[in-house]
């Protein structure tokens, strides 16, 4: 049984799929089980420096946190309406890749489980936006529950 459940969220309707596969496991759990809902900050915004509304980066980035602690509320608050005991962190670490940083800190959490949710790009999908869940199956030390969205990513927000 998992007692600790690191799940990586973004938003996205894959991403929600995800959280409530976690939730599942951890209801079943009977309360002795805890998630972490992480979200990384997307670094190719911040290295473009690019805002196509003429903001800086630096408003860029401000930006980029409020809409990720928004993801967060969010998830937690479907954690918690749920019975689940959950907290958040939100990570900001410019300069690692996705895998990298959610492997990190499910390690450093000790987490028993990590879950995310795969979008199933393919072909040039794949080639330029790159497949986070992959990463992070390739370089996470614990089990990984990849949660697929079925409609692949037409509802998709991120």
């Amino acid at each position: 049984m998992y007692r600790k459940i690191l799940v990586s969220v973004d938003g996205s309707t894959t991403s929600k799929k995800a959280l409530t596969e976690a939730i599942r496991m951890a209801s079943y759990a009977g309360g002795r089980c805890e998630l972490r809902l992480i979200h990384v900050l997307d670094e190719m915004a911040y290295f473009t420096g690019f805002d196509p509304y003429g903001a800086q980066s630096g408003d860029l980035i401000r930006v980029m946190r409020q809409a990720g602690e928004k993801v967060l509320a969010e998830a937690l608050a479907i954690a918690l309406s749920a019975g689940v005991t959950a907290d958040t962190l939100l990570i900001d670490r410019f300069g690692e890749r996705l895998g990298e940083t959610v492997a990190q800190e499910a390690t450093k959490w000790k987490a028993d489980l990590l879950v995310v949710g795969t979008h199933g790009r393919r072909r040039l999908g794949r080639m330029f936006l790159g497949s986070g869940a992959e990463q992070i199956i390739r370089l996470a030390p614990m089990p990984v529950l990849v949660v697929r969205n079925p409609d692949g990513d037409k509802d998709d927000a991120a």
